[in-house]
């Protein structure tokens, strides 16, 4: 009964080796470093040279080697009586140097020709009636450093592989050691050690005892007093290098190893209880009681193995279908309707295996809503795209001929609409993002059981990727024709915008207030608060003059007042060096922008910036009453000190105002006043750099329209980011949701297309086939192993 027992768990080996089970068996698995004698303990007990030897590491693939007890054969019977069988190899092998060769070219094939190591066993059935029934596994030897093309890291290689067998609690652990080396520096019982600390299922086996010093013994250790272990230390005598050169006989090699233990001084009292004979039926004895005591956990794990085999069996689902249209039909159907219930709830958010790790599904349409285009609409600015020469052109083309009185709305309609057609671009990108996100749903929508069918699969992403480039078209048009309708009529009687035009027309108009008195005089900051024409009559030369010329009185000025900016007033000095009288002031207003180049060079002033905000262009740079100092006002590099005074020189011989400013402009350029050179003097005004020569009224007029444009593009952005997600929700992601079934059905539910459809994975055809073979294997084991009578054991 015990014989069958070790026969029963070889056959459970073979069988779980080949199906890739995960029932751990019950074996001897030999551990030892390298050159320690493992391959000679193991010839040994088989009696027979079969294990490939050389130089360096030798053994580099497991070898489950499974010995099986022969009945002597009758002589009538064939003339072998002992052979060798590989599981890769359908073929009896008679000749042990044939096996040998076996082994070496198995291991070349799967490990290479250098020195590298493979976890891949080797598994070889021996029959003879000469051995026990055991089954070994002989592991590389331990090694410490690589040595000609071995792996840099070949000990850690080693290592894994040995600790991935000896872990395994149903494996016992043959520890083989030298003799003739200090048991403390014992690798193959440091590592037993580690997985079997109280020493209970590890066998010591001791090699090279006859080549110890003279005057030393191992008698305390194969005693167990010196490292005490549960089964006890074993010594053996294998073959010297010289005996299997000369080709000496096993039997003769196990009579010298029986004389040797006889004769020692040391080991006479305890010869039987060593040898290789000795070894061998110690290790059947102990693996057999292994067995028994392992019966019940292999049993409750069978059970549960069982259980999980069947339930993957299950999931690959039955063949037995195909036959059938109806079935067919009813599970394409089920299939469709399982593919648009998870398409709809991963869009809504009611997904079962909703992701916590990142955005997915719905979550990542509102992102794209929310932040995507919201951020893409708000880093638009509404006149980035216009300089002030953009803005005069604008004006002066809407007028024609004749002169303006007031800003002409043609203008602000002429600029304003290309301004819009700016949303146009992430507005139709918004709608891409989302129909892209929605294929990524589509797509990631699946399951164990549609896997079974890549075909069907295939086929229900394709309608469904269908349905959404065909509701691609339409919600882009009506996202274009959105913003098509917000720049066809320009709705100036909106209330947000009737306020922002309103404040912009005061800001421009309305006089500015009187500069407030500074207590800092270390500034030199300009004060924005110049006499207006009704101020200048009222304003006497007695009063204290401020910056440029600008009477000083109590109060803020418009920048101030809206930015903050810290209020100064020139020196008393500068104050009497720039009192003039009223009609010497408002003569250089009006050519301020011609008196600016004359200064450009001066200390003190501010570069000129092509993206001035409104109150920059309105108050202008460096010039006359209101407008000087605004330009370092608005600076981004903080405050410059700028000249508080103004050249009273630059001022004597103004021109004329008003409409003539323009003429005293172009004084120097005598081009300009000869008919005959007109084009040259368009071209001229037109080529020349934006804000150099605009009029005060230019730049309010230009500063007024800026204003206008933000107002009304802030109207329109905040109607279309409130749009834009409606319509794609409303054609693309809500309509899609429903429709997707109807799609699927109409398309795909059709009798003839069911073969073609429901043609499974040929890969998942081969592993339910495994399955089910390992599910067969595991209720045939389970049953042998019940029908064992312990008792009788």
């Amino acid at each position: 009964m015990d014989s069958d027992l070790i026969k029963l768990v070889n056959r459970l080996q073979d069988t779980f080796s080949n199906l890739g089970g995960e029932l751990d068996m019950p074996q001897l698995v030999v551990v030892g470093s390298q050159s320690s004698g493992k391959s000679s303990v193991l010839e040994n007990i088989v009696g027979r040279d079969f294990l490939p030897r050389g130089q360096g590491i030798v053994t580099r693939r497991p070898l489950v080697l499974q010995l099986i007890h022969t009945p002597l054969p009758d002589p009538a019977a064939p003339t072998y009586t002992e052979w060798g069988q590989f599981l890769h190899v359908d073929k009896r092998f008679t000749d042990y140097n044939e096996i040998r060769k076996e082994i070496e070219q198995e291991t070349f094939r799967v490990a290479g020709q250098n020195k590298g190591i493979s976890k891949l066993p080797i598994s070889l059935k021996i029959y003879s009636p000469d051995v026990l029934d055991l089954t070994l596994v002989d592991l590389p030897g331990l090694t410490k450093i690589p040595v000609g093309d071995q792996p840099s890291d070949i000990e850690r290689q080693i290592r894994s592989l040995v600790v991935d067998y000896i872990t395994k609690p149903n494996s016992v652990i043959l520890a083989v050691s030298p003799a003739n080396v200090d048991l403390a520096n014992s690798d193959a019982l440091k590592l037993a050690r580690s997985v079997d600390p109280q020493g209970r299922r590890t066998i010591g086996v001791l090699t090279k005892l006859d080549l110890m010093d003279a005057g030393t013994n191992a008698l305390d250790i194969l005693t167990g007093r010196v490292y005490p272990l549960k089964l006890g230390f074993i010594g053996v005598v294998n073959r010297s290098q010289q005996d299997i050169n000369s080709e000496k006989r096993m039997s003769d090699a196990l009579e010298s190893e029986t004389e040797f233990f006889r004769n020692h001084a040391a080991y006479r009292n305890i010869a039987h209880k060593n040898g290789t004979k000795y070894l061998a039926r110690t290790l059947n004895q102990v693996l057999m009681n292994h067995i028994r005591d392992k019966l019940p956990d292999m049993k409750a794990r069978l059970n549960t193995l069982m259980g999980q085999a069947q339930q993957e069996l299950n999931s690959f689902g039955d063949a037995a279908i195909f036959g059938d249209k109806n079935q067919q039909g009813a599970l394409i159907l089920r299939l469709m309707n399982k593919f648009a219930h998870d398409f709809v709830a991963s869009i809504e958010g009611t997904k079962v295996d909703i992701s916590t790790k990142e955005l997915s599904g719905g979550a990542r349409i509102y992102y794209i809503f929310n932040d995507v285009f919201g951020h893409a609409l708000a880093s638009i600015d509404s006149t980035s795209n216009l300089d002030n020469q953009d803005i005069r052109t604008a004006i002066r083309n809407s007028t024609g001929p004749r002169p303006s009185l007031f800003v002409p709305e043609s203008a602000f309609d002429l600029l304003v609409k290309p301004q819009i057609k700016l949303l146009e671009s992430p507005s139709l990108r918004c709608v891409e993002l989302v129909y892209e996100e929605l294929v990524k749903i589509c797509h990631n929508c699946t399951s164990t059981e549609l896997e079974r069918f890549p075909r069907l699969h295939a086929q229900l992403i394709d309608c469904v990727s269908e349905l959404l480039r065909e509701r691609l078209g339409p919600t882009s048009e009506y996202a274009q024709s959105l913003i098509e309708i917000q720049a066809a009529y320009i709705n100036t009687n909106h209330p947000a915008f009737i306020s922002g035009s309103a404040a912009a027309a005061q800001a421009a108009t309305s006089p500015p207030p009187k500069p407030a008195q500074n207590t800092r005089p270390q500034s030199h900051e300009l004060v924005n608060g110049a006499p207006t024409l009704d101020d200048e009559d009222e304003s006497s030369a007695d009063e204290p003059v401020g910056a440029n010329g600008a009477p000083s009185r109590d109060g803020r000025s418009v920048s101030s007042t809206v930015h903050d900016r810290t209020r100064i007033t020139g020196s008393a000095h500068t104050a009497k060096a720039s009192s003039s009288k009223p009609q010497t002031v408002h003569g250089p207003r009006h050519s301020s922008a011609h008196v600016q180049p004359q200064h450009s060079g001066a200390p003190g002033t501010s570069p000129h910036s092509a993206r001035e905000t409104f109150l920059n262009y309105f108050f202008g740079q460096n010039g006359p009453g209101p407008i000087a100092g605004s330009t370092v006002e608005r600076s981004h590099d903080g405050p410059v000190p700028v000249p508080t005074g103004r050249d009273v020189s630059s001022t004597e011989n103004s021109g004329p105002t008003g409409l003539m400013a323009g003429k005293r402009t172009l004084d120097g350029n005598s081009a300009a006043f000869d008919m005959k050179s007109l084009g040259k003097h368009i071209e001229a005004v037109s080529s020349s750099e934006p804000g150099s020569q605009m009029t005060l009224r230019e730049e309010m007029e230009t500063s007024l329209i800026r204003s206008l444009i933000a107002s009304y593009f802030s109207i329109v952005r905040q109607s279309i980011q409130d749009l834009i997600p409606k319509a794609i929700m409303h054609f693309l992601v809500s309509y899609t949701s429903q429709q997707v079934q109807n799609r699927l059905v109409a398309s795909l539910y059709k009798p003839e297309l069911f073969a073609d459809l429901l043609n499974e994975d040929e890969a998942l055809v081969a592993e339910r086939t495994r399955v089910k073979a390992l599910l067969d294997a595991y209720k045939e084991a389970f049953k042998t192993l019940s029908d064992v009578n312990l008792k009788t054991i």
